[in-house]
């Protein structure tokens, strides 16, 4: 729903290089237009930016995913947040419909750093008064933060999706064992049983299917995840489920990475279909007939509209 006619002038919303369109539909839901500023480089590449209306005393919003390039992405982030503070601004608010570096948040080996953490740190040194997110890799993430952090989820946005479909004898399948709360939540929502792939990791980006726990006989699976990176995981996953009887697979993520022989992976697998969200936009070499991009400006406006009219944000998150 647009929501028209919006009319304070105190809410700005802003946005960055990493995701401007995504950024322009937010503004169209809200009802406003986007504030003005510009991102350009100096001659050696360093960034500038420029504010170019007055946010004295605003509610802030700056729309940035920090994906790949991600080092750029932060940086112009971090400069952003700076110049908003110089401005006078009375809250910024950073909306990362996708958080770089969240994979990366335990020390698994000996001498790793945490980098979910220090990205954490630096937004709020920069100056950040808010985080809003969608589904943090780990969840412990706002724990790394002293500032308020809202994650709003995206199981509501594909479950509707697929319960439009109107599929008969599905079953919700997690890729790991680490999903399972997210394929619980979409399998209540779509009143499916759900499955678990108990797989092996013997290195980064490398996964090996062991077993497929549950029944997945001739039904019609759906693999759910919350970031699809090179697609290893979820081809394997898919083939996996076909060999084992399942009699059509689809997937859906809500953070479509897609690195490196991902779309390769994806085209000759056993996927039917590929639901992903617009937090990371796409090239169009990689909207292959095989994807369906859904939108979450809808629920990102809704968010941005309750946190400035301080109305609780509890009800988005489910």
């Amino acid at each position: 729903m647009i929501m028209v006619k919006y009319g304070d002038p105190s809410l700005k919303v802003l946005t960055l290089n990493s995701n401007r369109d995504l950024a322009a539909e937010i503004a169209e839901k809200i009802g406003i237009e986007l504030s003005e500023s510009s991102v350009t480089r100096f001659s050696d590449g360093e960034v500038q930016i420029n504010i170019e209306e007055s946010i004295r005393g605003c509610d802030t919003f700056v729309i940035q995913s920090t994906c790949a390039p991600a080092n750029e992405h932060i940086m112009e982030l971090l400069i952003m947040i700076d110049a908003l503070k110089r401005a006078s601004a009375k809250t910024i608010n950073v909306v990362l419909p996708y958080y770089g570096y969240a994979r990366q948040d335990r020390k698994a080996r000996a001498r790793e750093p945490i980098t979910a953490k220090l990205v954490a740190n630096l937004l709020e040194t920069a100056g950040a008064t808010r985080v809003i997110s969608l589904d943090l890799h780990a969840t412990q993430i706002q724990g790394f933060f002293d500032i308020p952090v809202d994650q709003l989820v995206g199981v509501p946005l594909l479950s509707d999706y697929f319960k439009d479909k109107q599929m008969e004898d599905i079953v919700i399948v997690s890729p790991d064992h680490g999903g399972v709360v997210r394929a619980r939540k979409m399998a209540d929502r779509l009143k499916a049983p759900i499955a678990i792939i108990d797989k092996r990791r013997p290195k980064p980006n490398v996964a090996e299917v062991m077993n497929i726990v549950g029944n997945i006989e001739g039904k019609t699976a759906i693999i759910i995840d919350d970031i699809i990176d090179t697609a290893g995981t979820i081809t394997l996953a898919a083939n996996a489920l076909v060999e084992n009887g399942a009699k059509e697979v689809y997937a859906c993520c809500t953070h479509p990475v897609l690195s490196g022989p991902a779309i390769e992976r994806i085209e000759h697998s056993k996927i039917k279909e590929l639901v992903v969200t617009n937090t990371i936009p796409l090239s169009d070499d990689k909207l292959i007939p095989k994807i369906k991009m859904l939108s979450v400006a809808p629920l990102i406006a809704k968010a941005i509209i309750h946190v400035h009219e301080e109305r609780s944000v509890s009800q988005l998150f489910d």
